[in-house]
C-alpha cells in the first residue's frame, strides 16, 4: 500500500511542504511508494509556495482507513490529526514540537523530534548525503518552509542550524532570502477573501490549560491593519467557532512580522485574565499589544495560564 504522509489540520506552509518533501524522499530515494496529502486547505502562503515552485497541491483527505500506512510530520498531537489515526499503521513521526501523547502504533516505529524551528530542517538532516538529490522544486519547498516557520529568522524558535540550512538551500537555488521572504509574507498577509471563521482556524491549534480548552490561533502578517480592521466581527465569531470546535475559548494573536510583536484580541474577562497572567500585560480595551511575542510554540503555549 502507498504510505500517506501528512501534517496537522489547518495546514500552514510547513505542514504543506514537509509531506511533499518526505513523500519525495521515501519514493525516490528509499524506494517506498509514498504520497503527500493534506488535512485541509493550505493557507495563502502555502498556496504561494506550491505555485511558485510548480508543485501540485496534494489531495485533501478527511480521515484514514484502518491499517493504512502513514507517516506523521509537523505534529504528534492526536487533536490535530484524523479521527481514526490510532487505527492506521503509523510508520514514523517527524516533528519539532513538544510531545503531547495519545498516539497508538502497531509496533515500534521511527520517531524523530528535534528542537529546531522547522520540520523541513529535521528532514534534511535525516536525509544526510541524499540531500543533494533533491530537485529544485523540493529544495524550494524546504526553503519556503524554513523561512515561514522562522519568520525569515525573526522568530525566537530560529536556531543557527535552521538558518544555515536555509542559506545553503537559497544559494543552491539562487534565491535572495530577503526578497523572497517579502513575496512569501505578502501572500500570507492576503486574507481578504477569507471569512472570519476561516481566519480563526487558518493557523490554529487546540490546547488545554487548567481544565480550559482553547483554540490558539495566530495570524502572521506584514499588514496587521487588515485583520485588526475586522476585530469586531472576528470577536463575534469566537463563540460560534468555539461551540463548533468543542473548545471553551478562542485566543487570536495577530503577529506583526516587521514590528516583532503580537496583538491579542480581548473579547471578555477570561481572555483579559489570560493576557494578564500569561504575559504580564495590562489590558485596557478589547486588544492588547504584546511586544516581542511571535512564536506560539515557544512563547505563547508554554506561558498560558488561566
Amino acid at each position: 500500500m502507498t504510505t500517506l504522509v501528512f501534517g496537522h489540520k489547518s495546514p500552514d506552509t510547513d505542514s504543506t511542504g514537509s509531506p511533499i518533501i518526505w513523500a519525495w524522499y521515501l519514493t525516490e530515494v528509499k524506494g517506498v511508494a509514498a504520497k503527500p496529502v493534506l488535512l485541509g486547505e493550505p493557507n495563502t502562503e502555502a498556496a504561494f509556495m506550491l505555485e511558485h515552485w510548480g508543485l501540485e497541491k496534494p489531495e485533501i483527505i478527511g480521515d484514514v482507513e484502518a491499517d493504512a500506512p502513514v507517516v506523521i510530520v509537523d505534529t504528534n498531537n492526536p487533536a490535530e490529526l484524523p479521527a481514526s489515526i490510532n487505527s492506521a499503521d503509523i510508520r514514523a513521526i517527524i516533528d519539532h514540537h513538544k510531545l503531547v501523547g495519545g498516539l497508538e502504533t502497531k509496533g515500534p516505529i521511527d520517531i524523530t523530534v528535534r528542537p529546531l524551528a522547522c520540520t523541513a530542517t529535521v528532514m534534511i538532516d535525516l536525509m544526510g548525503k541524499d540531500f543533494v538529490k533533491m530537485p529544485e522544486a523540493i529544495k524550494g519547498a524546504a526553503l519556503t518552509c524554513i523561512l515561514s516557520d522562522t519568520l525569515a529568522f525573526r522568530s525566537p524558535t530560529t536556531t543557527p542550524h535552521d538558518r544555515a540550512v536555509a542559506e545553503t538551500l537559497a544559494a543552491d537555488l539562487g534565491v535572495d532570502i530577503p526578497d523572497f521572504a517579502v513575496e512569501m509574507f505578502a501572500a500570507k498577509s492576503d486574507v481578504s477573501d477569507f471569512s472570519d471563521a476561516e481566519l480563526i482556524r487558518m493557523d490554529s491549534k487546540e490546547y488545554e490549560v487548567g481544565g480550559t480548552k482553547f483554540r490558539v490561533s495566530v495570524l502572521e502578517t506584514t499588514a496587521p491593519e487588515i485583520p485588526l480592521g475586522r476585530k469586531d466581527s472576528l470577536m463575534q465569531s469566537f463563540k460560534t467557532v468555539a461551540a463548533e470546535d468543542g473548545v471553551d475559548e478562542v485566543l487570536l494573536f495577530v503577529v506583526d512580522i516587521l514590528k516583532e510583536e503580537a496583538t491579542l484580541l480581548v473579547p471578555n474577562d477570561l481572555v483579559k485574565a489570560v493576557a494578564e497572567k500569561s504575559f504580564g500585560a495590562t489590558v485596557e480595551g478589547d486588544t492588547v499589544v504584546l511586544p516581542g511575542i511571535m512564536s506560539r510554540k515557544k512563547q505563547i503555549i508554554p506561558n498560558l495560564k488561566v
